[in-house]
């Protein structure tokens, strides 16, 4: 199964989720590495991106004339979400994803985001506002509704479908749920019944299983995966080689593991410099460890230490620990 967004061709069907603070261009670049579908970016604000807040462009590194690569933006006023669409064009766009789906406080309450769920003819402004601005496809990320009183996204769909949008991707919550309980596929089922662009599914996407059983039970075109790819950055092309049969991943273990990892930092180091690449790349090393099954001890050690070449040293013994248990 495959489609093209555009001249972006989703194939395999699958895409890495916008994740704040996670799908930088290190981590992208990373899962791109391996083999996948689309990437999206990191969420911008279009208005601090228009009028160039300090750290809003560098904090996404947009990569938005990268091959398969959706830049995607948030924001509640027409002017703005149109001029950062065009801009993004200017440089290479590809695609520009609109962000209807965050459940941030801080994003909600800018009246963004998830937000536009309780006001769709604003929502649909903004949808429109974006399309007429640019050549290029637009896409839409939202979910089923903003609680359960209010599952409205089968009319957003269609109605954003109507003013031009060319793929949807449905998280199966919705905002009031933020990430809580469990993702309801089958409810993404009427909205891909309810319109012919291309739907993804989101939400708990974690293995092969999970996206078989996502896909079957919304009948959806793909699938978007986000927290899943946390530590396995190698879990998209995995999940579209047993599923669509793409290339297999080569999934580094012991030494090669390690390699992946501190070139993943150095990469991060390099991005944000060191003194903010330290704290952004803890998380991730945290994700590795919890793969590799690391002991307390030695994750504490890793978490804590302040000089980068000192966590490089640390890191064979981190994250080769399992297999070292293993052969003991």
């Amino acid at each position: 199964m495959s489609f093209t967004v555009g001249s972006t061709s989703m194939a395999p069907p699958i895409a890495l989720a916008p994740m704040a603070g996670i799908t930088d261009r290190p981590f992208r670049d990373l899962v791109r590495s391996f083999g996948s579908g689309l990437m999206v970016s990191e969420m911008v604000a279009s208005q601090e991106m228009v009028q160039a807040k300090p750290g809003v462009r560098e904090r996404a590194e947009l990569s938005a004339d990268v091959e398969n690569t959706a830049v995607q933006i948030a924001g509640r006023e027409a002017h703005w979400m149109a001029e950062a669409a065009r801009q993004l064009e200017d440089r290479g766009a590809r695609i520009i994803d609109i962000n209807m789906g965050c459940p941030a406080k801080k994003v909600v309450n800018g009246y963004s985001g998830s937000a536009l769920l309780k006001t769709p003819d604003h929502a649909l402004k903004l949808i429109e506002a974006v399309v007429a601005s640019v050549d290029i496809p637009v896409t839409l990320k939202t979910r089923l509704g903003w609680d359960d009183s209010c599952l409205n996204a089968t009319d957003i769909a269609r109605r954003a479908q109507d003013a031009g949008i060319q793929m949807v991707t449905i998280h199966g919550r919705t905002r009031c749920q933020f990430y809580k309980g469990t993702a309801n596929w089958r409810a993404i089922h009427n909205i891909k019944q309810a319109v012919s662009i291309p739907v993804l599914a989101n939400g708990d996407i974690i293995d092969t299983g999970t996206a078989h059983s996502a896909l079957a039970q919304s009948g959806a075109d793909g699938v978007m995966i986000g927290r899943g790819a946390q530590g396995k950055p190698w879990l998209l092309a995995q999940i579209a080689h047993e599923i669509w049969g793409s290339k297999q991943p080569d999934i580094p273990r012991g030494g090669d593991f390690t390699n992946m990892v501190s070139m993943h930092y150095d990469a991060m180091l390099t991005f944000y410099g060191a003194v903010l690449g330290l704290r952004v790349a803890r998380k991730h090393l945290g994700w590795y460890m919890d793969v590799a099954g690391t002991v307390s001890k030695l994750r504490r050690a890793v978490l804590t230490e302040a000089d980068p070449a000192s966590v490089l040293r640390l890191l064979p013994d981190a994250l080769n620990v399992a297999d070292q248990e293993a052969a003991a």
